[in-house]
């Protein structure tokens, strides 16, 4: 991915740091809501915006899915702002329910009620109200009635104990500023011997303070990139077992930020 995505935006004097959770969590909110608004085929802000000539499409065939993949979603689901493809791993049986973290326009949900099929169901959660509108109008042009669509943060997951058997995400979990929560709240929706599959952003070494707390940086899903090491101790913190974070390729060129799948699962019941 290192040709198509560019380089992070940096900070100056007039650039505004926040550590604030809750107002990190409002800027992401803001950016991600007008990416559902104006339909835009990108990634981020404009600094990480996908080149003119590639559409979403094409971004999705880059990052693992396949021309079946998009013919058998809505045409407004794919929105190009993933980094792999979290359905290819997650292993989804029929009957079983899925829930995507950071939803967007349903791009997963819906591939993931295909495969659960009738008998399953799809959740999606997401905290932007502009994508809830888009993912759900997306939902009623689909011949799909296994999959929904809930407001809410992922750090706060409207979703009841023990009721999920897979839980997938797509380049979201980055974006948090509470990621130990989200995977505390992912544990606990989780069924005994439920799994985690995932597609992030990781990075291979602390990033600098200059583009942690750079608000366009983390809102182009590099600056809130956890370290692999602290991925993997806030996954055995929150109780999973299992834990496997496999590199998959680089992300830019000039931080240490790759594409990774990570996997877990909650042990079974005793």
């Amino acid at each position: 991915m290192t040709d198509e995505t560019p380089t992070a935006p940096t900070t100056d004097e007039t650039t505004p740091t926040d550590t604030d959770p809750t107002t990190r969590r409002s800027t992401v909110r803001d950016e991600y809501g007008s990416i559902a608004s104006t339909d835009c085929d990108c990634c981020g802000t404009d600094d990480t915006t996908i080149e003119a000539d590639e559409t979403a499409s094409d971004r999705a065939r880059s990052i693992g899915y396949d021309a079946t993949d998009l013919e058998g979603t809505p045409d407004d689901a794919n929105l190009g702002l993933g980094c792999g493809n979290p359905i290819a791993i997650s292993n989804l049986e029929v009957g079983e329910t899925v829930l995507d973290l950071g939803s967007g326009g349903g791009f997963d949900c819906f591939l993931a009620a295909r495969e659960v099929g009738p008998e399953g169901r799809a959740i999606g959660v997401d905290m932007t109200p502009e994508m809830l509108e888009k993912a759900r109008a997306n939902a009623r042009e689909s011949d799909l009635e296994n999959v929904e669509f809930r407001l809410g943060e992922i750090e706060h997951l409207p979703v009841a104990d023990g009721t999920i058997d897979a839980i997938i995400s797509n380049c979201v979990v980055n974006l948090s500023p509470e990621k130990p929560r989200v995977l505390a709240e992912a544990f606990r929706v989780l069924r005994p011997g439920g799994r985690l599959a995932i597609s992030d952003l990781v990075a291979t070494e602390p990033l600098p303070d200059e583009v942690r707390e750079n608000p366009e940086a983390v809102t182009a899903c590099v600056g809130g990139a956890a370290t692999i090491d602290e991925m993997d101790r806030w996954l055995d913190d929150a109780g999973f077992v299992d834990v496997s974070i496999t590199i998959e390729g680089e992300w830019t060129d000039d931080l240490p930020i790759v594409s990774a799948r990570i996997e877990a699962r909650k042990p079974e019941a005793e």
